[in-house]
């Protein structure tokens, strides 16, 4: 009977390998077109690798708890002549190898007109940069690709000289093969920089700007939702001394972390890292930037003794007089954009952090009531949460801000 290679499929667009986890069916079993032979686990999801076609499993080669890349061969087919057609396999017998050529009397022509002959076992070959075709159509798929850098040693070398880094090349138009950004090209963009009018960035901007750089390696999303601020201001007039709109989220932010600490962790390899305390930082604007200061173990002080030592950090960051205690990272931060009028907005993450929750500008809404058969005015604002989509997904953010929005409805338990 023919024998076919069982082959690791193609799975999925963008997926170039897969770990067998489990064999389902025993060497020299029996088994029809599309039966299950083995189950795979992806980087995305748990599939199954089914039969080409009916046949009777032959050898099985792949091992449990090894990843295989697109088109490894994972075992064999024993498969009958029909279905051999069918494939389009030629199931003729071999021709027999020709006789070799006698050396001796000079019949051998191989090597005719050639300095030396190279075998196949000496042939030489890149380590690394396998490229498997997919069983299914489209691209070859390269197995265990690292990603290819279109900056040169030169290259590196002058944006070095001049303070420069890779995102900095954004704007240069590359010429070189496959749109490579020769140094001419990067040349050409500096001389045309000198024509426009130039100003130095402040040391803050330059600070800002390289957080932000780091930030975006990341991959990050924003989700928001609308929250009632009547009972939060209601209190605040009550209250002495009166804390800040930020305050009030600072507080809730750290109780709801308290729940599940994981969420506010960091991904290190395959192992989230959980904060040791619940230390969260508010955004002050600044001359020329933005300082984060941070209050320590909010989860463990009531608000209303949280209203001076937030007040003094504010006066402190605009000053550029943090302390030292103030400026080391908290776990996440709270950014009150609403004060400068906007409504939603996509804050980012500090480089450290998972979390940025921002509030917007508080505005009067009409929302029905069930009480009095009518619509009442409220205040409302948009809560919105920034996070590293690595370590929370939509439904844990969306799960935060209601909760979030759920203590600021009981501010007195703040």
């Amino acid at each position: 009977m023919p024998s076919i290679p069982i082959l690791m499929p193609q799975l999925g667009e963008s997926i170039a390998e897969a770990t067998i986890v489990k064999l389902l069916i025993a060497p020299q079993a029996s088994v029809v077109a599309g039966q299950e032979i083995f189950e795979v686990e992806t980087n995305k999801a748990v599939m199954t690798v089914g039969a080409p076609c009916a046949g009777k499993i032959g050898s099985i080669t792949a091992k449990p708890q090894v990843s295989y890349a697109v088109g490894s061969i994972l075992g064999s087919l024993e498969i009958s002549d029909k279905d051999a057609r069918m494939l389009g396999i030629d199931i003729k017998p071999a021709a027999p190898a020709p006789t070799p050529k006698n050396k001796i009397n000079g019949d051998d022509d191989d090597t005719k007109g050639v300095h030396f002959a190279v075998s196949d076992a000496d042939a030489i070959r890149e380590p690394g940069q396998l490229t498997v075709e997919p069983v299914v159509g489209g691209l070859p798929v390269p197995a265990g690709a690292a990603g290819a850098s279109y900056i040169s040693p030169r290259m590196r070398a002058r944006m070095s000289e001049l303070g420069l880094n890779a995102s900095d090349l954004s704007a240069v138009a590359g010429s070189g093969a496959g749109g490579r950004v020769t140094v001419e090209d990067f040349e050409g963009f500096l001389r045309n920089l000198d024509q426009h009018h130039l100003s130095q960035a402040s040391p803050m901007r330059i600070a800002v700007a390289d957080s932000m750089r780091r930030s975006w390696t990341r991959p990050l999303a924003t989700v928001g939702s609308p929250v009632v601020l009547d009972a939060m201001l209601a209190h605040r007039r009550k209250a002495t001394p009166k804390p800040g709109p930020a305050l009030y989220v600072i507080r809730a932010l750290a109780l709801a972390l308290t729940e599940n600490t994981a969420i506010a962790g960091r991904l290190v390899g395959n192992r989230i890292v959980h904060p040791l305390a619940i230390d969260i930082g508010f955004a002050v604007e600044v001359d020329d930037g933005v300082m984060v200061p941070v209050i320590r173990e909010v989860d463990k002080k009531p608000l209303i003794t949280l209203v001076e030592t937030y007040n003094d950090l504010v006066e402190k960051a605009r000053a550029r007089r943090l302390p030292n205690d103030g400026n080391r990272p908290g776990i996440a931060t709270v950014t009150n954009f609403g004060t400068f009028g906007i409504v939603w907005a996509t804050p980012i993450p500090l480089p450290e952090q998972n979390l940025v929750l921002g509030l917007g500008a508080g505005r009067k809404a009409p929302i029905w009531s069930e009480e009095v058969q009518c619509f009442i005015p409220i205040t409302e604002a948009e809560l919105t949460l920034s996070f590293d989509h690595r370590v929370l997904d939509g439904g844990g953010a969306g799960r935060l801000l209601a909760r979030v929005a759920q203590l600021l409805q009981k501010p007195e338990l703040l």
